[in-house]
């Protein structure tokens, strides 16, 4: 099904490949540039530091190190002063950071918040609670919050009329794992519509916000954002 959907938001919005994917798009007035991969033609990585421990800081520098180059690169969850991961962060298999289910303040405590992961060939967004309770082993995961879509509703606390717009980035997985979405907005949108982009112009079954004000993108023509603030971890995707 995710096939034919991906066939004619190309033929409607303009060429996108398997290659670059990316297209932009507009709802709720606001345009988004949404780039979009069937699972089985791509791989997915997390990064934070480089081979000397430090942290790569933006999108360019992290770009410059990589072979095979990607097809995108995006700020992949939120981060501390010291650009390490607020919640969970497991980099190949390696688990840097544990997952936080404690109440605080702010997007990420918006609960529910959730985890983004990879798991062999399998790629998902869930609720931290749940993500937890499966007890599954993932090669890449990172901990964002809040969730914008959980099992196909708007996450419950959002609000269609609220005023609090800002440009913001997030990841939406079909609800057969099949395609993925990443999208940040180009200029301010409220948590409702930004979700129901994922969910009703997109068909993502869960989708979980990265980050606002700090998002940015690089992809083949495509760069924005990541000028002004350093990053923490980034996601990169590939193809196979």
């Amino acid at each position: 099904m995710w096939d034919i959907v991906l066939s004619l938001i190309c033929a409607f919005f303009g060429p996108c490949s398997d290659q670059d994917g990316c297209r932009v798009q507009t709802h709720a007035a606001v345009q988004n540039t949404i780039c979009s991969y069937r699972t089985a033609d791509i791989s997915l990585r997390l990064f934070s530091k480089n081979a000397d421990g430090e942290p790569y800081r933006n999108l360019r520098n992290l770009e410059n190190d990589l072979k095979p180059k990607p097809v995108m690169l995006m700020n992949a969850g939120m981060y501390h002063e010291d650009l390490g991961p607020v919640g969970l962060y497991v980099e190949r298999g390696e688990k840097h950071k544990s997952a936080s289910t404690k109440k605080g303040w702010g997007n990420f405590h918006l609960m529910p918040n959730g985890v983004f992961w990879v798991s062999g060939g399998t790629v998902g967004v869930s609720e931290t609670r749940s993500f937890l309770s499966a007890g599954r082993s993932v090669d890449f995961a990172t901990q964002s919050g809040p969730m914008l879509v959980i099992d196909g509703k708007l996450h419950p606390k959002f609000i269609k009329t609220s005023d609090s717009r800002k440009i913001r980035n997030g990841v939406g997985v079909s609800k057969d794992g099949s395609m993925i979405h990443f999208v940040i907005s180009h200029e301010g949108i409220n948590f409702w519509n930004f979700a129901s982009l994922f969910r009703d112009e997109l068909g993502s079954h869960n989708a979980l916000f990265l980050d606002g004000t700090v998002s940015a993108i690089r992809a083949p023509g495509i760069s924005r954002g990541g000028f002004w603030h350093d990053l923490g971890p980034m996601v990169g995707v590939f193809k196979k």
